[in-house]
Protein backbone atom coordinates (compact mmCIF):
# COMPACT_ATOMS: atom_id res chain seq x y z
CA UNK A 1 0.00 0.00 0.00
CA UNK A 2 1.00 3.35 -0.68
CA UNK A 3 2.25 6.46 0.99
CA UNK A 4 -0.65 9.18 0.81
CA UNK A 5 0.18 12.73 1.72
CA UNK A 6 -2.42 15.84 1.68
CA UNK A 7 -0.87 18.98 0.99
CA UNK A 8 -2.99 22.12 2.24
CA UNK A 9 -1.85 25.04 -0.45
CA UNK A 10 -1.50 25.26 -3.79
CA UNK A 11 1.30 27.71 -4.36
CA UNK A 12 5.28 27.11 -4.85
CA UNK A 13 5.53 25.57 -1.64
CA UNK A 14 2.71 23.29 -2.18
CA UNK A 15 3.40 22.39 -5.77
CA UNK A 16 7.14 21.83 -4.86
CA UNK A 17 6.45 19.93 -1.56
CA UNK A 18 4.25 17.30 -4.09
CA UNK A 19 7.36 17.42 -6.05
CA UNK A 20 9.92 16.59 -3.89
CA UNK A 21 7.40 13.53 -2.98
CA UNK A 22 7.56 12.25 -6.00
CA UNK A 23 11.17 12.88 -6.56
CA UNK A 24 12.21 11.18 -3.29
CA UNK A 25 10.22 7.93 -3.53
CA UNK A 26 9.94 7.49 -7.27
CA UNK A 27 6.29 7.81 -7.36
CA UNK A 28 5.48 5.97 -4.35
CA UNK A 29 2.85 8.05 -3.14
CA UNK A 30 -0.45 9.06 -3.98
CA UNK A 31 -0.53 13.12 -3.46
CA UNK A 32 -3.42 15.58 -3.05
CA UNK A 33 -3.10 18.84 -3.16
CA UNK A 34 -5.91 20.84 -1.32
CA UNK A 35 -6.96 24.48 -2.42
CA UNK A 36 -9.20 26.60 -0.99
CA UNK A 37 -10.00 28.50 -4.29
CA UNK A 38 -10.65 27.08 -7.51
CA UNK A 39 -7.08 28.04 -8.83
CA UNK A 40 -3.84 26.46 -8.17
CA UNK A 41 -0.42 28.72 -8.13
CA UNK A 42 -1.24 30.89 -5.20
CA UNK A 43 1.20 33.96 -5.45
CA UNK A 44 2.39 33.05 -9.02
CA UNK A 45 -1.18 33.82 -9.98
CA UNK A 46 -2.35 36.40 -7.53
CA UNK A 47 0.95 37.83 -5.97
CA UNK A 48 3.37 38.19 -9.37
CA UNK A 49 2.77 41.61 -11.01
CA UNK A 50 1.35 40.97 -14.71
CA UNK A 51 3.65 42.59 -16.60
CA UNK A 52 6.35 40.20 -14.99
CA UNK A 53 5.40 37.39 -17.71
CA UNK A 54 9.17 36.03 -17.27
CA UNK A 55 8.06 35.09 -13.35
CA UNK A 56 4.22 34.36 -13.98
CA UNK A 57 6.27 31.62 -16.90
CA UNK A 58 6.55 29.64 -13.68
CA UNK A 59 3.26 28.43 -13.45
CA UNK A 60 3.81 26.24 -16.29
CA UNK A 61 6.43 24.62 -14.51
CA UNK A 62 3.93 24.04 -11.67
CA UNK A 63 1.33 22.98 -14.26
CA UNK A 64 3.80 19.94 -14.55
CA UNK A 65 3.45 18.93 -11.41
CA UNK A 66 -0.09 18.63 -10.99
CA UNK A 67 -0.17 16.84 -14.00
CA UNK A 68 1.55 13.44 -12.26
CA UNK A 69 -0.13 10.48 -12.26
CA UNK A 70 -0.14 10.24 -8.39
CA UNK A 71 -0.93 14.24 -7.80
CA UNK A 72 -4.78 15.39 -7.47
CA UNK A 73 -5.76 18.80 -7.55
CA UNK A 74 -8.53 19.41 -5.26
CA UNK A 75 -10.12 23.13 -5.14
CA UNK A 76 -12.55 24.94 -3.07
CA UNK A 77 -11.82 22.95 0.31
CA UNK A 78 -11.11 24.57 2.88
CA UNK A 79 -9.77 23.77 6.25
CA UNK A 80 -11.66 25.05 9.00
CA UNK A 81 -14.80 25.13 6.88
CA UNK A 82 -15.39 21.97 5.02
CA UNK A 83 -12.44 19.88 7.00
CA UNK A 84 -10.84 19.93 9.71
CA UNK A 85 -7.58 18.50 11.24
CA UNK A 86 -8.57 15.68 12.37
CA UNK A 87 -10.14 14.68 9.37
CA UNK A 88 -6.95 15.36 7.35
CA UNK A 89 -5.21 12.30 9.79
CA UNK A 90 -8.04 10.29 9.26
CA UNK A 91 -7.80 10.04 5.36
CA UNK A 92 -4.20 10.80 5.12
CA UNK A 93 -0.68 8.78 6.47
CA UNK A 94 0.69 12.59 6.74
CA UNK A 95 -0.31 16.00 6.12
CA UNK A 96 1.56 18.96 4.90
CA UNK A 97 0.35 23.19 5.86
CA UNK A 98 1.74 24.97 2.91
CA UNK A 99 -0.24 28.35 2.45
CA UNK A 100 2.03 30.87 2.76
CA UNK A 101 1.84 34.67 4.35
CA UNK A 102 -1.26 36.35 2.88
CA UNK A 103 -1.44 39.46 4.79
CA UNK A 104 0.77 42.47 5.28
CA UNK A 105 1.91 43.64 9.07
CA UNK A 106 0.59 46.55 9.76
CA UNK A 107 2.41 49.86 10.92
CA UNK A 108 1.41 50.75 13.85
CA UNK A 109 0.70 54.77 13.54
CA UNK A 110 -2.44 56.84 13.84
CA UNK A 111 -4.68 56.90 11.41
CA UNK A 112 -3.83 53.80 9.84
CA UNK A 113 -7.16 52.68 9.16
CA UNK A 114 -8.44 55.40 7.80
CA UNK A 115 -10.82 54.76 4.59
CA UNK A 116 -7.55 55.26 1.71
CA UNK A 117 -5.29 53.52 3.99
CA UNK A 118 -4.91 49.70 2.63
CA UNK A 119 -2.45 46.82 2.34
CA UNK A 120 -0.36 46.63 -0.43
CA UNK A 121 -1.83 43.04 -0.68
CA UNK A 122 -4.88 44.76 -0.88
CA UNK A 123 -4.27 46.25 -4.06
CA UNK A 124 -2.02 43.43 -5.72
CA UNK A 125 -4.68 41.02 -5.20
CA UNK A 126 -7.45 43.45 -6.73
CA UNK A 127 -4.90 44.03 -10.27
CA UNK A 128 -3.82 40.42 -10.20
CA UNK A 129 -7.83 39.15 -9.88
CA UNK A 130 -7.83 37.33 -7.03
CA UNK A 131 -11.69 36.18 -6.34
CA UNK A 132 -11.55 37.55 -2.73
CA UNK A 133 -10.80 41.19 -4.01
CA UNK A 134 -14.13 42.94 -5.96
CA UNK A 135 -13.17 44.58 -9.07
CA UNK A 136 -14.91 47.79 -7.90
CA UNK A 137 -12.88 47.67 -4.63
CA UNK A 138 -10.33 50.51 -6.00
CA UNK A 139 -11.05 53.91 -7.54
CA UNK A 140 -7.96 55.23 -8.18
CA UNK A 141 -9.33 59.50 -7.89
CA UNK A 142 -6.30 60.63 -5.84
CA UNK A 143 -3.53 62.44 -7.62
CA UNK A 144 -1.06 61.15 -5.32
CA UNK A 145 -0.32 58.26 -3.71
CA UNK A 146 2.05 57.10 -1.25
CA UNK A 147 3.40 53.74 -1.14
CA UNK A 148 5.37 52.71 1.67
CA UNK A 149 8.15 50.39 1.58
CA UNK A 150 11.51 49.94 -0.55
CA UNK A 151 10.75 45.85 -1.31
CA UNK A 152 9.68 44.51 -4.50
CA UNK A 153 6.41 44.13 -3.69
CA UNK A 154 6.43 48.00 -3.47
CA UNK A 155 8.39 48.26 -6.52
CA UNK A 156 5.56 46.44 -8.34
CA UNK A 157 2.90 48.19 -7.14
CA UNK A 158 4.16 51.45 -8.05
CA UNK A 159 5.17 50.22 -11.16
CA UNK A 160 1.37 49.49 -11.57
CA UNK A 161 -0.12 52.57 -10.79
CA UNK A 162 2.74 54.70 -13.30
CA UNK A 163 1.95 53.10 -16.09
CA UNK A 164 -0.82 53.24 -18.70
CA UNK A 165 -3.56 51.31 -19.18
CA UNK A 166 -2.31 50.66 -22.90
CA UNK A 167 0.66 49.65 -21.36
CA UNK A 168 -0.89 46.50 -19.58
CA UNK A 169 -3.67 45.74 -21.95
CA UNK A 170 -1.72 42.50 -23.48
CA UNK A 171 -1.45 41.39 -19.76
CA UNK A 172 -4.02 38.96 -17.78
CA UNK A 173 -5.27 42.55 -15.80
CA UNK A 174 -8.95 42.13 -15.56
CA UNK A 175 -11.02 43.89 -17.75
CA UNK A 176 -13.01 45.12 -15.51
CA UNK A 177 -9.48 46.83 -13.29
CA UNK A 178 -8.07 47.75 -16.62
CA UNK A 179 -11.11 50.25 -16.68
CA UNK A 180 -10.33 51.61 -13.67
CA UNK A 181 -6.57 51.75 -14.39
CA UNK A 182 -7.57 53.59 -17.52
CA UNK A 183 -9.56 56.19 -15.24
CA UNK A 184 -6.77 56.89 -13.13
CA UNK A 185 -6.51 60.39 -11.98
CA UNK A 186 -2.50 59.64 -10.21
CA UNK A 187 -0.22 61.87 -10.94
CA UNK A 188 2.05 61.58 -8.55
CA UNK A 189 3.82 58.63 -6.69
CA UNK A 190 5.93 58.52 -3.76
CA UNK A 191 7.90 55.19 -2.47
CA UNK A 192 9.18 55.78 1.00
CA UNK A 193 11.48 53.63 2.74
CA UNK A 194 13.02 54.34 6.73
CA UNK A 195 16.39 53.26 5.90
CA UNK A 196 18.82 54.48 3.10
CA UNK A 197 18.80 53.07 0.04
CA UNK A 198 21.79 50.43 0.48
CA UNK A 199 19.31 48.82 2.84
CA UNK A 200 16.26 48.76 0.27
CA UNK A 201 14.94 45.10 -0.15
CA UNK A 202 14.04 45.26 -4.25
CA UNK A 203 16.17 43.68 -6.92
CA UNK A 204 18.49 45.27 -9.16
CA UNK A 205 16.28 44.17 -12.11
CA UNK A 206 13.17 45.50 -10.62
CA UNK A 207 14.45 49.04 -9.88
CA UNK A 208 15.97 49.34 -13.16
CA UNK A 209 12.46 48.64 -14.75
CA UNK A 210 11.14 51.71 -13.33
CA UNK A 211 13.69 53.68 -14.72
CA UNK A 212 12.61 52.62 -17.77
CA UNK A 213 9.03 53.64 -17.28
CA UNK A 214 7.99 55.82 -20.41
CA UNK A 215 4.75 57.51 -18.18
CA UNK A 216 6.62 58.95 -15.14
CA UNK A 217 10.04 60.67 -14.51
CA UNK A 218 11.86 58.99 -11.83
CA UNK A 219 12.91 61.71 -8.88
CA UNK A 220 15.60 60.98 -5.80
CA UNK A 221 16.98 63.51 -3.98
CA UNK A 222 20.84 62.81 -4.12
CA UNK A 223 21.14 63.92 -0.40
CA UNK A 224 19.14 60.79 0.41
CA UNK A 225 21.22 58.20 -1.41
CA UNK A 226 24.37 58.67 -0.46
CA UNK A 227 25.96 55.74 0.70
CA UNK A 228 29.03 54.03 1.46
CA UNK A 229 28.90 50.78 -0.44
CA UNK A 230 32.41 49.84 -1.16
CA UNK A 231 32.32 46.67 1.27
CA UNK A 232 28.14 45.80 -0.17
CA UNK A 233 27.33 43.04 -2.26
CA UNK A 234 27.35 43.53 -5.85
CA UNK A 235 23.17 43.76 -5.90
CA UNK A 236 23.62 46.94 -3.61
CA UNK A 237 26.34 48.25 -4.95
CA UNK A 238 23.95 48.18 -8.14
CA UNK A 239 21.01 49.42 -6.68
CA UNK A 240 22.92 52.29 -5.08
CA UNK A 241 24.28 53.18 -8.56
CA UNK A 242 21.38 53.25 -10.56
CA UNK A 243 19.84 55.72 -7.14
CA UNK A 244 22.43 58.09 -7.92
CA UNK A 245 22.32 58.19 -11.54
CA UNK A 246 18.68 58.89 -11.41
CA UNK A 247 19.53 61.96 -8.76
CA UNK A 248 21.47 62.93 -11.69
CA UNK A 249 19.15 63.28 -14.25
CA UNK A 250 16.23 65.98 -14.69
CA UNK A 251 13.07 65.11 -15.93
CA UNK A 252 11.98 65.00 -19.41
CA UNK A 253 7.89 65.70 -19.15
CA UNK A 254 6.34 62.67 -18.36
CA UNK A 255 3.06 62.39 -17.38
CA UNK A 256 3.61 61.22 -14.02
CA UNK A 257 5.81 61.45 -11.36
CA UNK A 258 7.41 58.90 -9.00
CA UNK A 259 9.64 60.33 -5.86
CA UNK A 260 11.90 57.67 -4.44
CA UNK A 261 12.78 58.63 -0.85
CA UNK A 262 14.68 57.51 1.75
CA UNK A 263 15.60 58.06 5.68
CA UNK A 264 12.13 58.92 6.28
CA UNK A 265 9.52 57.06 8.00
CA UNK A 266 6.03 57.59 8.70
CA UNK A 267 4.50 58.37 11.68
CA UNK A 268 0.99 58.98 10.86
CA UNK A 269 -1.63 59.35 8.53
CA UNK A 270 -3.88 62.64 8.45
CA UNK A 271 -7.55 63.05 7.33
CA UNK A 272 -11.08 64.25 8.08
CA UNK A 273 -12.82 61.07 7.42
CA UNK A 274 -10.61 59.65 4.49
CA UNK A 275 -6.82 59.79 3.78
CA UNK A 276 -5.65 63.52 3.01
CA UNK A 277 -1.82 63.58 3.67
CA UNK A 278 1.02 61.30 5.38
CA UNK A 279 3.27 62.95 8.19
CA UNK A 280 6.77 61.69 7.99
CA UNK A 281 9.71 61.66 10.11
CA UNK A 282 13.62 61.71 8.85
CA UNK A 283 15.44 59.22 10.16
CA UNK A 284 18.94 58.05 11.04
CA UNK A 285 20.81 55.12 11.81
CA UNK A 286 22.05 54.84 15.51
CA UNK A 287 24.05 51.67 16.81
CA UNK A 288 21.98 49.34 13.98
CA UNK A 289 18.42 51.45 14.69
CA UNK A 290 16.41 53.35 12.73
CA UNK A 291 15.61 56.39 14.94
CA UNK A 292 13.44 59.73 14.60
CA UNK A 293 15.65 63.01 13.99
CA UNK A 294 12.57 65.27 14.66
CA UNK A 295 12.42 66.77 11.72
CA UNK A 296 8.91 66.12 9.91
CA UNK A 297 7.30 66.76 6.29
CA UNK A 298 3.84 66.59 5.58
CA UNK A 299 2.91 65.36 1.60
CA UNK A 300 -0.46 65.27 0.55
CA UNK A 301 -1.87 61.83 -0.71
CA UNK A 302 -5.30 60.77 -1.46
CA UNK A 303 -4.20 56.97 -0.85
CA UNK A 304 -1.65 55.10 1.81
CA UNK A 305 -0.42 51.55 0.23
CA UNK A 306 1.59 49.58 3.21
CA UNK A 307 4.46 46.77 1.70
CA UNK A 308 6.21 46.60 5.29
CA UNK A 309 6.22 42.95 4.83
CA UNK A 310 3.88 39.87 5.36
CA UNK A 311 3.03 37.93 7.62
CA UNK A 312 1.38 34.51 7.74
CA UNK A 313 -1.90 33.61 9.76
CA UNK A 314 -2.98 31.38 11.82
CA UNK A 315 -4.87 27.67 10.74
CA UNK A 316 -7.23 26.41 12.49
CA UNK A 317 -6.45 23.45 14.69
CA UNK A 318 -2.56 23.96 13.90
CA UNK A 319 -0.24 25.25 16.14
CA UNK A 320 1.26 29.20 15.76
CA UNK A 321 4.05 31.18 17.29
CA UNK A 322 2.39 34.99 17.28
CA UNK A 323 6.08 35.79 17.59
CA UNK A 324 7.58 34.30 14.95
CA UNK A 325 4.65 34.76 13.05
CA UNK A 326 5.13 30.56 11.71
CA UNK A 327 4.55 27.14 12.63
CA UNK A 328 6.56 26.02 15.22
CA UNK A 329 8.82 23.23 13.41
CA UNK A 330 12.23 21.35 13.34
CA UNK A 331 13.15 20.99 9.53
CA UNK A 332 9.29 20.87 8.91
CA UNK A 333 8.02 18.71 11.41
CA UNK A 334 5.37 20.31 13.44
CA UNK A 335 6.67 20.85 17.06
CA UNK A 336 4.69 18.15 19.01
CA UNK A 337 2.69 17.05 16.88
CA UNK A 338 2.47 13.75 15.13
CA UNK A 339 2.20 13.22 11.02
CA UNK A 340 2.12 16.92 10.74
CA UNK A 341 4.62 19.13 9.09
CA UNK A 342 5.06 22.87 7.16
CA UNK A 343 6.53 24.12 4.20
CA UNK A 344 7.40 27.40 2.70
CA UNK A 345 6.24 30.67 3.98
CA UNK A 346 4.76 29.35 6.91
CA UNK A 347 7.81 27.53 7.65
CA UNK A 348 10.26 29.85 7.82
CA UNK A 349 8.84 33.38 7.12
CA UNK A 350 8.24 35.57 4.24
CA UNK A 351 11.94 35.56 2.88
CA UNK A 352 13.86 34.30 -0.43
CA UNK A 353 12.26 34.11 -3.70
CA UNK A 354 10.02 31.69 -5.53
CA UNK A 355 12.62 29.45 -6.14
CA UNK A 356 13.66 29.06 -2.38
CA UNK A 357 10.66 26.90 -1.66
CA UNK A 358 12.31 24.55 -3.59
CA UNK A 359 14.82 23.65 -1.35
CA UNK A 360 12.84 24.62 1.19
CA UNK A 361 9.94 21.43 0.60
CA UNK A 362 12.55 19.31 -0.53
CA UNK A 363 13.97 19.31 3.59
CA UNK A 364 10.71 18.76 5.07
CA UNK A 365 9.61 15.76 2.43
CA UNK A 366 13.08 14.42 3.84
CA UNK A 367 11.96 14.77 7.07
CA UNK A 368 8.05 13.48 6.73
CA UNK A 369 9.68 10.24 5.31
CA UNK A 370 12.11 9.80 7.22
CA UNK A 371 9.39 10.05 10.71
CA UNK A 372 7.24 7.42 8.56
CA UNK A 373 9.58 5.15 7.58
CA UNK A 374 8.81 1.81 8.58
CA UNK A 375 5.33 2.84 9.90
CA UNK A 376 1.56 0.92 8.72
CA UNK A 377 -0.56 3.27 7.14
CA UNK A 378 -3.18 4.48 9.94
CA UNK A 379 -5.62 6.30 7.44
CA UNK A 380 -9.12 4.72 8.50
CA UNK A 381 -11.51 7.16 5.70
CA UNK A 382 -11.44 8.67 2.34
CA UNK A 383 -11.66 12.59 1.66
CA UNK A 384 -14.06 11.95 -1.12
CA UNK A 385 -16.57 10.35 0.84
CA UNK A 386 -16.19 12.76 3.63
CA UNK A 387 -16.52 15.89 1.29
CA UNK A 388 -19.30 14.09 -0.28
CA UNK A 389 -21.30 13.55 2.70
CA UNK A 390 -21.04 17.39 3.58
CA UNK A 391 -22.39 18.25 0.62
CA UNK A 392 -18.57 19.68 -1.04
CA UNK A 393 -17.81 19.29 -4.31
CA UNK A 394 -14.05 19.57 -5.20
CA UNK A 395 -12.63 21.71 -8.02
CA UNK A 396 -11.03 19.18 -10.13
CA UNK A 397 -7.83 19.86 -12.37
CA UNK A 398 -10.02 19.33 -15.28
CA UNK A 399 -12.31 21.84 -14.09
CA UNK A 400 -9.42 24.81 -13.36
CA UNK A 401 -8.27 23.88 -17.18
CA UNK A 402 -12.27 24.80 -18.13
CA UNK A 403 -11.28 28.18 -16.41
CA UNK A 404 -7.71 28.56 -18.42
CA UNK A 405 -9.79 28.21 -21.53
CA UNK A 406 -12.55 30.47 -20.47
CA UNK A 407 -9.95 32.98 -19.39
CA UNK A 408 -8.02 32.53 -22.84
CA UNK A 409 -11.31 32.52 -24.80
CA UNK A 410 -12.17 35.80 -22.77
CA UNK A 411 -8.71 37.62 -24.06
CA UNK A 412 -9.25 36.54 -27.50
CA UNK A 413 -12.56 38.43 -27.62
CA UNK A 414 -11.07 41.30 -26.52
CA UNK A 415 -8.06 41.32 -28.48
CA UNK A 416 -5.42 41.19 -25.32
CA UNK A 417 -2.67 38.82 -25.16
CA UNK A 418 -3.47 35.02 -24.15
CA UNK A 419 -5.65 35.12 -20.73
CA UNK A 420 -7.77 37.75 -19.72
CA UNK A 421 -8.77 36.17 -15.74
CA UNK A 422 -11.96 36.29 -14.75
CA UNK A 423 -13.16 38.04 -12.04
CA UNK A 424 -15.28 36.69 -8.79
CA UNK A 425 -16.07 33.19 -7.64
CA UNK A 426 -19.00 32.75 -9.45
CA UNK A 427 -17.51 33.79 -12.43
CA UNK A 428 -14.81 30.85 -12.14
CA UNK A 429 -17.54 28.21 -11.12
CA UNK A 430 -19.64 29.39 -14.02
CA UNK A 431 -16.41 28.61 -16.28
CA UNK A 432 -15.43 25.40 -14.42
CA UNK A 433 -18.98 23.96 -14.89
CA UNK A 434 -19.57 23.17 -11.09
Amino acid sequence: MSLRVAIVGSGPAGIYTAEALMKQTSGGVEVDVLERLPTPYGLVRYGVAPDHTSIKSIAGYLRGVLELPNVRFLGGVELGKDIDVADLLDCYDAVVYCTGAMVDRRMGIPGEDLPGSVAATDFVNWYCGHPDMPADRFVLDSSEVAVIGVGNVAVDVVRVLAKTAEELRATDVPEEVLTRLAESEVKAIHMIGRRGPEHAKFTLKELRELGELANADVYVRPEECVADVTAASRQVRGNVEVLQSWAARGPVGRPRRLDVRFWMRPVEILGDGRVEALKLERTRLTEGRVVGTGEFETIPVGMVLRSVGYRSVPLPGVPFSEATMTVPNEAGRIQGRDREFVAGWLKRGPTGVIGTNKSDAAETVRTLLADLAGREPVRQADLDTVLASRGVLPITYEHWLAIEAAEAALAKSLDRGERVKLVGLAAMLDASGR
